[in-house]
């Protein structure tokens, strides 16, 4: 019982740290354009919002997509047809500066710092495929992340997809607001999952699915999506689909650990890997 009023204790000096950091940072947030503003505005009400590359409009895309397209084609082919769970294949790619640049454009980071509300950490990038399956697991299971109060994660198509890729897809937050019954109901159920996730039919008892929000597109979509406060997953597919994955949290984050996984050896770097073969 003292550990448990400990505990307590200790998480609401730091709601009350985290809440006046917020108020402080307020005058400092930096200037952002309108059509940026708009994307803070959706991420808030809604917890996604999808653009493309091309309206982004950022220098280093170039770059970027040139340096996807070599790496795509270096990572080794999945020997995974013979299992029933297809992991996704993921290579870390954040020491290479054509992802890195893109991540740090200062136009990201101003609208990231605007929904987040606190300076900004980037953590790094991953570049993934994910593989058919006919049963949900893993990310496939609708989750939540849990790096911190409000994070951001910029998800790139890399080819095209439509429903058969297993599209990114969640519920918007005015279906779920915060301390709502629908909110409680679905935190019991995850509570009950270990957080692991739940599955469509136990998402369909409180959620109909004509209100979940799918988000095909061609490559070069853009998803920017807070995986924190949108229960969210990627539905079941019977093509693979290749995307990037840029993640971000406030400086520091709230659970740090969880975030070195977009940096450490957690996942093979395709140009560290060919470097010590070649040696």
């Amino acid at each position: 019982m003292l550990n448990f009023i400990k505990d307590k204790i200790t998480a609401l000096n730091s709601e009350a740290h985290y809440r006046l950091a917020l108020w402080n940072h307020t005058k400092n947030l930096p200037a952002i354009a309108q059509s940026d503003r708009a994307i803070v505005d959706a991420l808030k009400r809604d917890g996604v919002y999808v653009t493309t590359l091309a309206e982004l409009g950022l220098d280093s895309t170039t770059n970027l997509l040139n340096a996807a397209r070599e790496q795509l084609s270096k990572m080794a082919a999945a020997q995974n047809s013979q299992l029933t769970q297809r992991l996704p294949q993921i290579y870390t790619v954040t020491d290479l500066p054509e992802f890195f640049n893109w991540g740090s454009e200062q136009k990201l980071l101003n609208i990231i710092e605007n929904y987040i509300g606190l300076p900004v950490a980037f953590h790094g990038v991953h570049l993934r495929k994910d593989f058919p399956n006919e049963n949900q697991f893993g990310t496939l299971l609708w989750h939540k992340d849990s790096e911190d109060r409000r994070m951001v994660k910029i998800i790139i198509y890399l080819t095209d997809v439509e429903e058969k890729h297993g599209p990114f897809e969640y519920v918007p937050l005015s279906l779920t607001p915060l301390h709502s019954w629908n909110y409680y109901r679905i935190y019991y159920k995850l509570w009950k999952s270990g957080y692991l996730g739940i599955n469509d039919e136990q998402l369909q008892e409180i959620i109909p699915k004509s209100a979940w929000k799918s988000c095909p597109g061609p490559a070069g979509t853009v998803i920017f999506a807070d995986p924190k406060t949108a229960l969210h997953h990627g539905t079941l597919r019977t093509e693979e689909r290749s995307a990037l994955f840029f993640a971000y949290t406030a400086n520091p984050p709230k659970r740090p650990e969880l975030c070195t996984q977009y940096w450490d050896d957690t996942f093979p770097k395709p140009e560290l890997r060919q470097t010590s073969e070649v040696m």
